[in-house]
């Protein structure tokens, strides 16, 4: 697709037509995705207390499955796709960030900012997957270096990422968070806090641990590689403030992720991210059917399970040639772009002392001759 604003502007109308949630769809979805959660839960906790543990962990995989379903409620809530009614979105937005462990007012706020500038290289940092640029890497103090390696290390990113998003920094606001959505994250926290409460009495903490920290770290994990890997692919779209283009940025730089269906299903349609991002009123349950309709839109970047591996790789994005590197190739680059600002900085201070002593001899010449 020859890239015009006028192609850009169509494209957008295109998908505009889906942007229309469908009451009786989304009431289904509720019935579908978290009443089949909670009997799984209850399952494995019925496997832990009559039948050897093992018994219990199918239904906790698919339970992990139906919680990242729920995210995908959520997150739709988040963006007023869901329902029709803002307080409609914001009461099931609320009760399934309970069960995700991610307040909804804090969470939308973030999240609208990512959409406004997801693949702006001046712009990034709120709602993001942290990258940086090879030149950035290059010039960044120590610490901050250590620091992005071992974040996107991953062991870490993965290994360690569930526990320190969702039970850490959701847990708290964020700096200037007005007053509602400081009160949604409290509401949040209590009611988390008294749902692990309820259950500590219900079922003792031991079946309460084998089976709730399975299911949260299985479902965090695939919801952090499900955020990584639809930004992070080869020949992603970054760009400057002034070259970046939000249609772009939503077409080339998200992901087609390929899934098969049944994980299609279990992870609502979000690997239609680039028509998500597009348009990010369109209703989950009508993502792929806007796909279909475009064109433009089957062209986008398109990853599958086997080649959403490569995406681990990446760690330093080269804006020279626009697509990611490795921490290894990196290490010429950021080796010439040191030695060019060391000669850079020798030659200023080569020029300075020059000029310095050039206006030292002229008022040494206009002292002999006063």
């Amino acid at each position: 697709m020859k890239k015009t604003a006028t192609n850009l502007k169509e494209l957008k109308k295109e998908v505009g037509v889906f942007a229309r949630p469908d009451p009786k769809k989304s009431t289904m979805q509720i019935v579908n995705t978290i009443v089949p959660y909670v009997l799984l839960c209850a399952a494995a906790y019925l496997a832990w207390f009559f039948a050897p543990y093992w018994l219990a962990i199918p239904f906790i995989v698919l339970a992990s499955g139906f919680l990242i379903r729920t995210f995908i409620l959520f997150h739709d809530c988040c963006h007023q796709s869901f329902f029709r009614s803002r307080r409609a979105n914001s009461v099931l937005g609320t009760i399934t960030g309970v069960l995700t462990h991610t307040p909804y007012r804090r969470w939308a706020h973030e999240h609208s900012v990512h959409h406004a500038t997801s693949g702006n290289l001046d712009r990034k940092g709120t709602g993001d997957i942290w990258v940086m640029t090879v030149e950035e890497y290059a010039f960044a103090p120590w610490w901050k270096r250590l620091a992005y390696r071992f974040y996107r290390n991953p062991l870490v990113m993965f290994g360690l990422g569930p526990f320190g998003v969702f039970l850490i920094e959701q847990r708290r606001n964020r700096k200037g968070a007005p007053l509602g959505e400081r009160i949604n994250t409290w509401l949040t926290n209590a009611l988390i806090f008294a749902s692990y409460a309820g259950l500590y009495v219900l079922v003792g903490w031991e079946a309460m641990l084998a089976v709730q920290l399975p299911i949260f770290f299985l479902s965090g994990v695939t919801g952090i590689w499900l955020f990584y890997v639809q930004h992070n692919f080869e020949r992603s779209y970054f760009e400057r403030d002034e070259e970046w283009e939000f249609v772009l940025a939503a077409v080339e730089g998200s992901s087609y992720y390929k899934l098969p269906r049944p994980l299609q299903w279990l992870t609502g349609n979000i690997g239609f991210h680039h028509v998500h991002h597009l348009n990010s009123r369109v209703p989950n349950y009508l993502l792929e059917q806007a796909h279909r309709s475009s064109a433009a839109l089957q062209k986008a970047p398109t990853l599958t399970l086997a080649t959403s591996l490569r995406s681990l790789r990446f760690r330093l994005w080269d804006e020279s040639i626009r697509d990611f590197r490795t921490f290894r190739e990196a290490r010429p680059l950021i080796r010439a772009l040191r030695a060019e600002r060391t000669a850079g900085a020798a030659k200023a201070a080569r020029e300075a002392g020059a000029a310095g002593k050039g206006s030292g001899g002229a008022r040494a010449r206009r002292t002999a001759v006063s």
